[in-house]
């Protein structure tokens, strides 16, 4: 399992961009926040920056694998990425997006790690925003990490974060009763949230942890309140350290046809964006 957490996948692989990963710092836990800085030198959030991003611009959250993530950066900054660019000119994404170029840059060093993702209660008060957080092995144990968010802004350790809550755990925790599900989700103002959201939430945490690192807003197969709790537990189970349940967890994902991604996903951007792509 931790090899294959250590090789890249479609979505991370930095293709011709490679050696721009190379000079970056990886060691961890040690060097973690300087890693997550720079990640956060080339990706600027489309909408807690509260830079109003439209049109082209915008359109880049949709950049999707981490490849072209570095040729939009690289079309404007052909130097390194440490090299400081102006916050409104780096490469607009999300969540995923600083997840995924962190997870990219471990595992360009042999560093085994994934993309989570799940909700973030300390990002927004009373709301549990859903988000998508870096999460790698220290030598003893999978630690959690925030790369978007500047450590000084915040009162905890944004490198190990024991407050994030996965879409299994919040699922869980809904079926039983102990949260209340229309506060998980992208607003208050939206649609967005609740029963439905927490369902197909954990569809994507099965998938991102199957290295099919998906934007957030990309659909795809179908899955049942049943489903996703056979799904949570097993993940739940996964996360206790139990290789049962992570062999379980990779052997329905590949064979149901109804959970696996394959070559196409719908997606149904913030940029307005709406229609099937070709991943």
């Amino acid at each position: 399992m931790m090899q294959r957490y250590r090789e890249q996948s479609r979505f991370s692989d930095p293709g011709p961009y490679a050696e721009l990963l190379s000079p970056l710092p990886a060691a961890v836990p040690a060097d973690l926040p300087a890693l997550m800085s720079i990640v956060r030198n080339v990706i600027v959030h489309y909408g807690a920056s509260g830079i109003g991003f439209t049109g082209d611009r915008l359109a880049e959250i949709d950049s999707r694998w981490a490849e072209k993530i570095l040729a939009v950066d690289q079309g404007r900054f052909p130097m390194p990425l440490a090299h400081p660019r102006p916050e409104a000119s780096r490469v607009v994404g999300c969540c995923r997006d600083f997840a995924l170029l962190t997870v990219a840059a471990l595992r360009h060093h042999g560093v085994p790690a994934r993309v989570r993702v799940g909700f973030a209660p300390y990002l927004r008060e009373d709301w549990n925003c859903d988000h998508a957080v870096a999460e790698y092995w220290n030598g003893t144990r999978w630690v959690l990490a925030d790369p978007q968010l500047d450590p000084e802004q915040y009162p905890f350790n944004t490198a190990d974060l024991p407050q994030f809550m996965t879409a299994a755990q919040a699922w869980d925790a809904h079926r039983r009763g102990l949260i209340d599900a229309d506060t998980y989700g992208v607003d208050p103002s939206l649609p967005f949230k609740g029963h439905q959201f927490l369902l197909d939430s954990v569809l994507l945490e099965l998938a991102h942890r199957q290295r099919d690192e998906v934007l957030l807003w990309d659909q795809w197969g179908a899955i049942t309140d049943r489903v996703a709790d056979e799904l949570a537990n097993l993940l739940l189970a996964a996360d206790r350290g139990d290789a049962a349940a992570e062999r379980a967890l990779t052997d329905r994902y590949s064979t149901d046809p109804s959970l696996r991604l394959t070559t196409r996903v719908h997606c149904m951007s913030p940029s307005g964006f709406d229609g099937w792509v070709t991943v």
